[in-house]
């Protein structure tokens, strides 16, 4: 069992030094007409009330993030996919939000611009769930 730093709320996960590492992100209708906008290859600023990005690190909490949380507030969820460069990940420390498979990345929304010049390739959509009609 991997154990949480309590002074920091961060978990040890290995990130490969080179390559991609994919990350998952729930996400509603707006933020991803945004996305689309861009051509599928960034994330759009975070709102002022919206200090962190978190992508998270596994498909099954996306899901129950999008079907969850992003279908009774918005109408639709949707799980996207995404390959970020592994070395600059680096950076941000796994976060535990919940049990062992509920796990995050904290990007400060001022990083967000650099953190989208490391995605590599596109932003797609994996999964989309709809409140019922």
């Amino acid at each position: 069992m991997t154990k949480t730093n309590p002074e920091t709320g961060t978990v040890p996960v290995p990130v490969p030094r080179s390559g991609t590492t994919t990350l998952w992100r729930p996400t509603g209708p707006e933020e991803l007409a945004l996305v689309e906008a861009s051509g599928w290859t960034a994330w759009p600023p975070r709102l002022p009330e919206q200090p962190i990005f978190y992508p998270v690190l596994n498909e099954d909490y996306a899901v129950r993030i999008a079907r969850d949380w992003n279908v009774p507030a918005s109408g639709a969820g949707y799980v996207t996919r995404f390959e970020v460069d592994a070395g600059f990940l680096e950076r941000y420390p796994v976060r535990r939000a919940g049990g062992e498979t509920i796990l995050e990345l904290w990007v400060p929304a001022e990083e967000l611009t650099e953190f989208n010049r490391h995605i590599v390739g596109r932003i797609e959509v994996v999964r989309e769930f709809h409140a019922p009609a």
